[in-house]
Parts: C-alpha cells; structure tokens; sequence
C-alpha cells in the first residue's frame, strides 16, 4: 500500500531558488503527504515531510546508512571514511559511540563554557573597535576554529584558514553526489585527502605529547580494551571538524538572523538573559543548520501506509518536521519562550533524533549562547546592515554566506 500523492502536486526540494526560504515549499507538500516521491538524479526516493514519520525513520531500527551492506542508492560504499560513525549502522556504529564518549566527558565539555567566554570576548572586543561587524566571518567563524579546531583537537591556531577552506569543502560535498557538479566531488576529496594528511600528523604529535584535548583523548581512549585505530581516529577527527565548525557557525548565524529579523524577540531576551537555552531550541527549531539528512531501508519495512524494500532510500527534511503545524502551534512564528513552561512541544530535530543525535550538540550549545548572550550584552545598538542574505550553495547544510551587522 502506498500514500496517494495528488497529481497536480509538484515540488522541487533542491531548487537553487527553495535556498533563501524553503519553508512555503516545505508546508505546501507537508500538507498534501508525508511521503513525496523523488528522483534525486537517477535515484527515485520517498521525501519525508511531516514529524511523525521523520521521527520514525530517525529512530527505527529498519533505518540506517546501508554501506557496509552495500546497499545505499546514495554514495558509493566507497566513499565512507574509515571512523566516520555519522554514516554507519549497528552494530559498528555502537562501538565508535562508546569510544567517544568515553572521550567527549561531559567534564571536557563543561571546560569549554568560560574557553568561549574568553573567544567571544576578544573578538566582540574587536569589532567594537572596528565600529563593524560580520557575525559570521567576525564572530561565528573565528570561534569555532578556536573551541573545535584548536581547543577540542588540539590544532595549531595558525592553521585556522586551512581548516575553514577544508570545512567548507567538505560541507558543500555533504549534499548527495547527484546534486553536486564534478568541481565540488573534486574540492571535496582534495579536501579531505589535506585535511587526513594534517591530522595523521597531529596523531603522530599526541601520541609522543599527549594534552588535554579530544584528540589525545581519541587516542588513548578505549572500552574494554578496544582502541581507535589511527585510520580510525583521523577519520572521526574529520567528522568532528566538519560537522563541529559547520553546525556551531550555522546556529549562530542563523538564530542572530532571526532575531535581528524579530525586533520583539531580541528585545524580550535582553530584557530576560535566562531564555538564551529555551532561546536556542527556537532558532534550532525555526531555521536549523541541518535541513535534511539520507537514510536507507535497511530491511523491508513500513512507514505509515507505505511499503520500503530493502535498499530503498529516503530524504528525512527536518527542516520540515521543525515547521509540522500537527506538532508545533504557529510553526512559522518565531517565539522563543515555545519551549518553556510545564508542557513544552515535542523535541525539535535541529541535532537529529535516535542514535545519530549530534555528540557535539553541548558544544553547539555552547558557542551560540557565548556568542549570543555576549552580542546582545555588549552591542545594545545591533541591527542589520544589509536586509538582502545570501545563503551559501549547499543545501543539507543552511546558512548564510554573510551576516553584517551595525554597532
């Protein structure tokens, strides 16, 4: 049995022009199916628009990446970096978990709150001399390279613009390889291949200087006497890097955009600093850093009224399930006192759901509300300095190119 689409029914989720606000788009097919068939390139796959069946795809056990099976319609089984547990299935990705965690200590990452402080402070301290400020190339940016690159895996800070270049390679290469041209396979993979090489011999480094950071940490660390390999440790350390910088420099540009956007809202958390946590799930809600992500049948199942086979493939929009008018009351409307009081909306997907929710997602939080509460204290006269945004190419990853702001 499958879920009847109407006819007339159209819609292009990737469309370069969906990129400065997918959200009609989204609400316009949410509202019609959960379910909307795809052909992303040669690829036909199912788009799943409304909360309860993302959710359902995020968390079942019939669901996974498919590529120690050989079965994901997405990438090649190739293209998996040894360590990078993002993109494996039970039960490998069980055992990478652990080996973080025991590393990523909620110690570690409690470290990190006053080490953001201080960033935050110089560089705010900065743009306050300059009379100007880009949130993200300022503020946003410079900040993740200091807490991911340099303090998490223990990397030279002057290497900050060689990680940056790397990062936003390999981001624009998250989307699937049928919505890339072969320039941005190619920037990818020579990213990557740089990126390795930089780590290995950092490993090499930590393993005769052992610090403080994640990295050392990956490196000793071990569950039963199971260690990372190196192949292993240099593979997880891309992902941290590239999902670490990208999703705290979205977030922090995107929750400032929307509240430089709602005047009410930056107001009212001024006026009460206690709502930046309630105040961040809003922005993770309302405009996320991650849009969608992949999944593949991994045995034949169902969702709602529709039948997947083994090897089927699904586009998961969180993007959408953050708007699903059946979950959230006046999903379009930015509010961030949503998810205070006794009975707060069910939980957005801004760090996805399951066994993939984002390990980095404290740190996340971290930066933004340093970054946040700190503007917001320091330049009582913020505004935007250009009402016209350019949002950045990729598409599973959203944010904006730039971000200026007055003083």
């Amino acid at each position: 049995m499958s879920t009847a689409v109407p006819a007339d029914l159209t819609f292009d989720a990737f469309a370069p022009d969906h990129r400065a606000d997918p959200y009609p788009a989204y609400a316009r097919v949410r509202t019609a199916t959960p379910l909307f068939p795809y052909e992303l390139g040669e690829v036909p796959v199912r788009l799943v628009t409304r909360y309860e069946e993302c959710a359902a795809v995020l968390t079942g056990a019939d669901w996974g990446h498919g590529y120690a099976a050989g079965i994901s319609p997405f990438r090649d089984t190739s293209a998996a970096i040894p360590g990078s547990f993002v993109r494996m299935d039970p039960p490998e990705h069980g055992r990478y978990r652990k080996l973080v965690a025991k590393a990523f200590t909620p110690k570690m990452i409690g470290e990190m709150a006053p080490v953001a402080g201080t960033v935050v402070d110089g560089l705010v301290d900065a743009a306050l001399e300059r009379g100007e400020l880009d949130v993200l190339e300022d503020l946003a940016v410079p900040l993740a390279v200091a807490m991911v690159a340099v303090r998490l895996l223990g990397a030279d800070a002057a290497d900050g613009p060689s990680f940056r270049a790397w990062q936003l390679a390999i981001a624009r290469g998250s989307d699937p390889d049928s919505l890339l041209g072969p320039d941005d396979i190619s920037a990818r993979t020579d990213a990557a291949i740089a990126c390795m090489g930089h780590f290995a011999g950092l490993i090499a480094e930590k393993k005769q200087r052992p610090g403080t950071d994640l990295l050392s940490e990956l490196v000793a660390a071990s569950v039963d006497g199971d260690f990372l390999t190196e192949p292993e440790v240099i593979g997880m350390s891309l992902l941290l890097l590239v999902a670490g910088m990208e999703t705290s420099i979205n977030l922090i540009g995107n929750g400032m955009l929307a509240l430089l956007r709602h005047p009410d809202q930056l107001a009212l958390l001024r006026a009460q600093p206690e709502l930046i946590g309630p105040a961040i799930d809003e922005m993770l809600r309302y405009d996320a850093p991650t849009q969608f992500t992949i999944r593949v049948a991994l045995a034949d199942t169902r969702v709602g009224e529709h039948s997947f086979r083994r090897g089927d493939g699904v586009v998961v929009l969180t993007g959408s399930a953050n708007r699903d008018e059946r979950v959230y009351h006046d999903p379009d409307t930015f509010d961030i006192t949503r998810f205070t009081g006794n009975r707060p909306p069910r939980k957005h997907l801004g760090f996805s759901l399951g066994i993939h929710y984002c390990v980095g997602a404290p740190l996340a939080r971290i930066e933004a509300e340093a970054a946040i509460r700190t503007l917001l204290d320091r330049a009582p006269e913020l505004a935007l300095a250009e009402h016209s945004i350019e949002y950045r190419p990729s598409l599973i990853h959203r944010g904006v190119r730039h971000l200026p702001v007055t003083l």
